[in-house]
């Protein structure tokens, strides 16, 4: 979702890309990869790829979650620093930032305090690319920072229920029970934790900000800068549905944190903020998804 994003808008801008599919380039191997530097040198690099999930994946799968990412995240950050690449922009996620972090979170919080449980493997893995960059930063002087988005939604997004994130699902979930008249849809979790919501054209529109305009610091939040309950989020996301049944919650499955809303000031001083509107953002993810729904193009959709 990011990386598609990402591509629009260098198209915009009119940059060059180098782009790689799965089956051209494994990301979690370190000798491609770095023969891949070595053949094409590019002049920076924005590192988008990732194993991600919800709460349900992550869960499941910590060890892969860590282990994956880590090869993943070495293999593309140590092949730029010895093909001499100077310019990487690294992307990590909230999730990094301790689980009880005072709000809005700030920068600095990283690392003060216990994960939450529920994406520990995923954020630790994240966490020790963060902290790759910086030491890089400070040792080589090369322009290597991180990008901690808030949660991410939009067009490209995976919509396989047992993977998903919270506006993938939603999404899929009313969806499916307004096409089949149902009287009640259910939400994991109590309702109750907060979260804010970005659409990735924003991000993308960031990370392109700061490629031009490169920051002083080696970690920059990026969010939206409002929080909305889950309740409130599910409710919203079935009007743009046009679902007009129950909403149900299983307070058996988990929350994940309670609050996170970052602090993403540092960004705004240099003179960036998010310009889609929750509500412009998911009629735009939902519009898509159903000019998709049909062709096969909608990741872990299969009806």
């Amino acid at each position: 979702m990011v990386g598609q994003s990402v591509i629009r808008h260098a198209n915009r801008r009119g940059y060059k890309l180098l782009v790689a599919s799965r089956d051209e380039l494994d990301l979690s191997n370190a000798g491609q990869v770095s023969e891949y530097f070595l053949a094409h040198r590019p002049s920076s690099v924005i590192l988008a790829a990732a194993k991600v999930g919800g709460i349900y994946a992550n869960l499941s799968n910590k060890s892969n979650f860590l282990v994956d990412n880590l090869q993943i995240q070495n293999s593309v950050i140590l092949g730029a620093l010895n093909a001499g690449i100077k310019k990487l922009i690294f992307l990590g996620s909230s999730c990094i930032y301790p689980r009880l972090a005072s709000q809005p979170i700030h920068e600095d919080s990283l690392l003060t305090g216990s994960l939450e449980t529920t994406n520990e493997g995923y954020a630790l893995a994240k966490i020790a690319g963060v902290k790759l960059c910086q030491y890089i930063r400070d040792e080589y002087g090369y322009d290597y920072f991180s990008l901690m988005p808030t949660n991410l939604y939009g067009q490209g997004d995976n919509f396989d229920l047992k993977e998903s994130h919270v506006p993938a699902a939603l999404l899929r979930k009313f969806h499916e029970a307004k096409l089949g008249s149902l009287p009640s849809v259910t939400v994991w979790g109590t309702g109750s934790p907060y979260r804010e919501f970005m659409h990735v054209d924003d991000l993308a529109d960031a990370i392109w900000f700061l490629h031009e305009n490169p920051p002083n610091e080696y970690l920059l939040n990026v969010g939206f800068g409002q929080e909305i309950t889950i309740a409130e989020f599910a409710s919203k996301v079935a009007q743009v549905v046009g679902y007009k049944g129950a909403i149900n919650f299983d307070s058996s499955m988990p929350d994940g944190t309670p609050r996170k809303l970052l602090d993403s000031s540092k960004l705004s001083g240099l003179g960036w903020g998010a310009k889609i509107s929750l509500d412009d953002g998911l009629r735009l993810t939902y519009d898509w998804l159903l000019e998709n729904i049909e062709t096969g193009r909608v990741r872990g959709y299969v009806q």
